[in-house]
């Protein structure tokens, strides 16, 4: 597409081709660059839910995925300095612990943005923050949450995510991502599928990591979602994405 950059997988696999006759085997493998994927969600679980089969294909490959929560999924409000829990059973330390061991199940680092759960704030400070946070991460590849969508934690880092995007100079390829349909994501239309038939078993261990969220409820509903992707596109489980229409293509697992 004109004004963006080749992907660096065709570019550099191109290059390997050329070197394969003179380098060993091992080391034209290596020289294919390793992408590194960021998946941003309202909450711990969001991006496990809406992704996990996708970040399972992605590290299987090699590649580098990092989980970044726009909270710790605590309830608290800003003015709650301290952090005194409402909810000790489902505040911070108990919601963060089951981040990381669902990103462990599937191979990805966690980061947290660091706003409330419930009281997400869009703003100039939060928009240069979150942006700095993308450019020290350095995507190649950035899924979103789709904006249309009934919790506002979940529109609020969409658009934080998108604008993030836009500042880098669109050099990422930008996915957006269902998680909940009917409930949180609404109006979802994807354009590209990816098979998670081999990886749903670790996408659901790594969703039921978050015990504390009712995954038999949650899971069985993204369950739905994945297996009606998978008419849609062929398979026995896919997700769906919908690519930016400005985006990089063909950077899906």
């Amino acid at each position: 597409m004109s004004g963006l950059l080749p992907p660096r997988r065709v570019i550099l696999a191109g290059m390997v081709g050329l070197l394969v006759t003179r380098l060993p085997r091992a080391h034209a493998q290596q020289a294919v660059a390793k992408l590194r994927v960021v998946v941003v969600g309202g909450h711990p679980g969001d991006a496990e839910y809406g992704c996990g089969g996708t970040i399972a294909r992605y590290i299987e490959q090699g590649d580098t995925v990092t989980l970044m929560h726009l909270n710790r999924g605590e309830y608290l409000t800003p003015e709650e300095t301290g952090c005194p829990e409402k909810h000790p059973e489902q505040g911070s330390e108990v919601r963060v612990k089951e981040a990381m061991a669902a990103a462990a199940v599937l191979g990805a680092e966690v980061r947290f943005a660091g706003q409330c759960n419930g009281h997400a704030v869009v703003d100039r400070p939060h928009y240069d923050a979150f942006t700095a946070l993308m450019q020290e991460l350095a995507p190649d590849v950035l899924f979103n949450q789709w904006p249309v969508d009934d919790h506002p934690d979940h529109r609020a880092i969409s658009s934080m995510a998108y604008q993030a995007w836009i500042r880098m100079g669109r050099q990422a390829a930008y996915y957006y991502y269902e998680v909940s349909d009917g409930e949180d994501t609404q109006m979802f239309a994807p354009i590209d599928y990816v098979d998670i038939t081999a990886t749903e078993p670790r996408k659901r261990q790594a969703c039921y990591a978050h015990s504390t969220q009712d995954p038999d409820r949650y899971y069985a509903l993204q369950s739905e979602v994945t297996r009606f992707r998978g008419i849609e596109a062929g398979y026995d489980q896919a997700e769906g994405f919908v690519r930016h229409i400005r985006s990089r293509r063909n950077l899906l697992p």
